[in-house]
């Protein structure tokens, strides 16, 4: 095998892990403060009962000294899932102007039905004000992510 050949390999195989996901604003007429640029999940698609990574790359103009990102997750439309958490736990607060990511880890349940599922994601700041709110769709697979390339 060639070094382009195996080079070509290697990206395949990283891209279909890491995914960078198509975000939309819950309100196109609204203007958040805070900017996001993307969400990478990794591995992807998703793997039961293996820890998942949301990777939340975002803009501010303002400082952000404090908040909290609410999470809701559907199943074919259905709410299945909420969640709560401290923002200053996901990223180093406070928050300085410019550009910041979150990240938030967690192991689903080996029993968690495998499938398309979309997630809302709303981040306020200690006022409770809304700073931004996002939905995004992601896969959950039936097995082990690195069976599913071999």
């Amino acid at each position: 095998m060639s070094r382009f050949s195996l080079a070509i390999s290697c990206f395949l195989f990283v891209s279909t892990i890491v995914r960078a996901t198509d975000v939309e604003y819950c309100d196109d007429n609204k203007e958040y403060e805070v900017k996001v640029q993307g969400v990478n999940i990794l591995p992807y698609p998703i793997v039961r009962g293996e820890p998942a990574t949301f990777s939340i790359s975002a803009n501010t103009d303002n400082v952000i000294s404090s908040g909290k990102l609410v999470i809701e997750v559907s199943y074919f439309g259905w709410h299945i899932h909420s969640e709560t958490h401290d923002l200053c736990d996901e990223t180093k607060c406070p928050v300085a102007v410019g550009d910041f990511s979150v990240a938030h880890s967690q192991v689903l349940p080996g029993y968690t039905p495998h499938g398309s599922y979309s997630l809302k994601m709303k981040m306020v700041d200690g006022h409770k004000k809304e700073l931004t709110c996002i939905k995004f769709s992601f896969e959950i697979g039936l097995g082990s992510s690195l069976a599913a390339y071999i």
